[in-house]
């Protein structure tokens, strides 16, 4: 935990908390995703992307870099050559964001930054008047930094007034779905599928999510990028914000760190994950093709869903939620993929898991899989799953469940 500020010094070591948020707005959640906790570093993206939103990327790109660091996050450094933050993810680059963000008082900056978290989120965010507090009276080396930046000619503003907002900014409370629907924008991006709101463009979300990919995890970031495989930023609050485009987005809350300031159990959380259900954005062939072609019923009782693409994990999930919300409209639901181009193990395993599912509410479920793509015909054996060559042949034998 960051014993350096004295208020999260006091939170529970134990809390642990995962949300995922679907492109589409959908959420899962595990643990303790009520319990709110300060957004820390984590803040650092959204405040450089709204400045990128606000004045342009050639302003941003004069006093902040894209390099990544090599150091701790709170180092006193600048680039050597240019004199101005290597990235915006460490305290240097994100207090000279801060300082970018148009307003023409403390509290207007402050303003514009809270209300663009909150419409990340998709809700009003509120502050810890505690944290913010406890920032302010030990944040001795961001003011080092600040006057650093400062006397370089970084900041645009008085030092002290933009660690206001900042110590401020880095105080916000979120939930880890505050942070999955803050990423699940940036997936989507730019694009609140909560709200239906417009809330960044497209082009500034892909600049800062190139940014999170080589720089959000610090000193960290080259193996998580190996092992994890998506854009995300840390905080020393605990929390962690990962995102893969077109498809999801993860928040993760767990408060023990390690020595470079990512959550422990966070980390591994998000590396099981990716690991589990090929969440690695460089696994993702093309981005969020996995798609329903067609649903429509085939008989009384009898309900086609039809996919192509390929099917990765977003793509099975869409399906299977759309399956399991239609389930009091049918009896037997039939899965044609015969149009699937590709897939990976989680979604086969998503995929063949659907019968059982179904069985446990008196529902039916087959699988049109010609190729064998989903369940390779040498092992049918392994699955609880009934396949057949055709479409016809399933609706067939559909329609004989249905009658008996």
């Amino acid at each position: 935990m960051a014993n350096y500020i004295p208020e999260l010094a006091d939170v529970d070591p134990e809390g642990f908390a995962l949300s995922l948020s679907s492109s589409d707005g959908y959420v899962y959640e595990s643990g303790d995703a009520a319990v709110e906790f300060t957004i820390q570093s984590i803040s650092k993206p959204f405040t450089y992307a709204l400045a990128l939103g606000q004045i342009g990327q050639d302003a941003v790109d004069a006093k902040i870099g894209v390099e990544p660091s090599g150091e701790a996050f709170n180092e006193i450094s600048v680039d050597d050559v240019t004199k101005t933050p290597k990235n915006p993810m460490i305290n240097a680059g994100a207090i000279a964001a801060v300082s970018l963000i148009p307003g023409a008082s403390t509290e207007e900056r402050f303003d514009r930054i809270h209300e663009f978290y909150s419409a990340c989120a998709g809700r009003r965010l509120e502050i810890d008047m505690n944290v913010y507090a406890s920032e302010k009276a030990t944040g001795n080396r961001n003011r080092a930094i600040a006057y650093m930046l400062a006397s370089f000619g970084v900041l645009d503003g008085d030092p002290d007034e933009v660690l206001d907002v900042y110590f401020r900014q880095c105080s916000v409370r979120v939930t880890s779905t505050d942070l999955a629907r803050m990423a699940a924008t940036l997936a989507r991006g730019g694009f609140n599928p909560l709200t239906g709101r417009r809330v960044i463009e497209a082009n500034v979300v892909r600049r800062t999510l190139s940014v999170m990919v080589t720089c959000g995890m610090y000193d960290a970031a080259g193996d998580w990028v190996s092992a994890v495989g998506m854009p995300a930023k840390s905080g020393v609050g605990g929390g962690i914000v990962a995102v893969l485009p077109g498809q999801l987005g993860i928040g993760v809350y767990s408060p023990r760190l390690d020595v470079r300031g990512n959550s422990v159990r966070g980390v591994q959380t998000c590396r099981n994950l990716s690991s589990q259900l090929g969440l690695h954005f460089l696994s993702v062939t093309r981005e969020s093709s996995s798609t329903l072609r067609a649903v429509f019923d085939a008989g009384p009782g009898i309900r086609v869903y039809e996919v192509q693409g390929d099917l990765l994990f977003a793509g099975a999930e869409q399906v299977l939620r759309t399956a399991e919300h239609d389930r009091d409209e049918y009896e037997v639901a039939v899965l044609d993929v015969t149009r699937v181009d590709d897939i990976n193990d989680a979604a086969r395993g998503m995929l063949t898991g659907m019968r059982a599912s179904l069985s446990r509410v008196g529902k039916e479920a087959c699988l049109v899989d010609p190729d064998g793509r989903v369940v390779p015909a040498e092992r049918r054996d392994e699955y609880d799953t009934i396949v057949f060559r055709t479409l016809d042949e399933a609706v067939d034998a559909a329609r004989q469940w249905s009658a008996g």
